[in-house]
């Protein structure tokens, strides 16, 4: 009998050690299962380095352009940047279930037309683009939708380093020479300088400056239009301030290479026709991009000084 009871509360510990079953697993929440989470991320990367050796000649060539044609670039920061907006965002990535969609088929699709569309037009630009939709539907594809919101921006980013066609370029570079020839005049009249302007001629007493394609102002637009977004990533988080700052890099560029050529015909005048040419020339081209990215940073300055809060709190909810 006493035995009995001895043994009885070695039974009862035994049975209660039972409760809670502690050794169980509790199933993962649906598209955070770490083992599927691998197999996707892996799966992903895999296909997009396979998209990359397919596109391996597009890709060659335009970056032969950028270095080939000063005005992209800045092609060789857009990449780079978008692998570290990516990466910025990897702390939010993992709390993002990875849920692969169909819906990436369509940009599947519309990369594959591209592409087909440029190889038989000889068109650049639709393979290049081709390029970058298929990541993005790469991403929606295999990844999911809410992965797909994440990576949006470094993926939109991407569409910056593709050069535009040579047919529009020299459709908007015409009117920016003919914009940055007739706003350089007013300095040089203000100054008392003759000048006379003849299209994107301006003849002065001794000689005559000739704002060719590369004085357009085309470099400047594309260049500050990258850093425009850039800083206004970085340094802003209402929505609207960031479209105003982007959006203002196109007028502030226009100017400050007006301004730009006006200097050039200023130091002609002076000092002859070697201040348009060689080291002073490229130096008064990095003198007026720093200025440019100067009033840039005065907007957004006067931006933060004068923005209500409440629409920028409202903003930031948005962004």
């Amino acid at each position: 009998m006493d035995d009995e009871a001895r043994l009885a509360p070695r039974e009862g510990r035994s049975l209660t050690t039972q409760v809670g079953t502690p050794g169980r697993v509790e199933p993962s929440a649906p598209g955070l299962d770490p083992e599927a989470r691998r197999f996707a991320v892996g799966a992903t990367a895999l296909t997009i380095a396979l998209a990359i050796a397919v596109f391996a000649p597009v890709l060659y060539y335009m970056i032969y352009h950028w270095k080939q044609v000063a005005d992209y670039s800045h092609g060789f920061l857009v990449a780079p940047l978008a692998i570290y907006f990516a990466w910025e965002r990897r702390a939010q990535l993992r709390r993002t279930p990875v849920r692969p969609s169909w819906w990436g088929v369509l940009p599947l699709a519309l990369g594959s037309l591209a592409l087909a569309i440029g190889r038989l037009g000889v068109e650049l630009m639709a393979m290049r683009t081709a390029f970058v939709i298929t990541l993005h539907g790469l991403v929606l594809l295999l990844l999911g939708r809410k992965v797909y919101r994440v990576l949006a921006f470094p993926l939109f980013f991407l569409f910056l380093m593709v050069p535009l066609p040579q047919s529009l370029a020299n459709t908007v570079t015409f009117p920016l020479q003919l914009i940055a020839t007739d706003l350089a005049m007013v300095p040089l009249y203000w100054l008392h300088i003759p000048a006379l302007r003849e299209g994107n001629i301006i003849h002065l007493a001794d000689t005559q400056l000739l704002v060719a394609e590369a004085c357009s102002g085309l470099r400047s637009v594309m260049a500050l239009g990258t850093l425009g977004v850039v800083f206004a990533y970085f340094f802003r988080k209402n929505l609207v301030e960031r479209l105003i700052l982007v959006l203002s890099t196109i007028p502030i560029a226009i100017l400050v290479n007006s301004f730009r050529v006006s200097l050039t015909g200023i130091l002609t005048h002076r000092y002859g026709e070697a201040a348009a040419e060689g080291v002073i020339h490229q130096t008064e081209g990095f003198f007026t991009f720093a200025l440019a990215f100067a009033l840039l940073l005065l907007e957004a300055w006067l931006l933060q000084l004068f923005w209500p809060r409440s629409w920028r709190a409202a903003g930031a909810r948005e962004a």
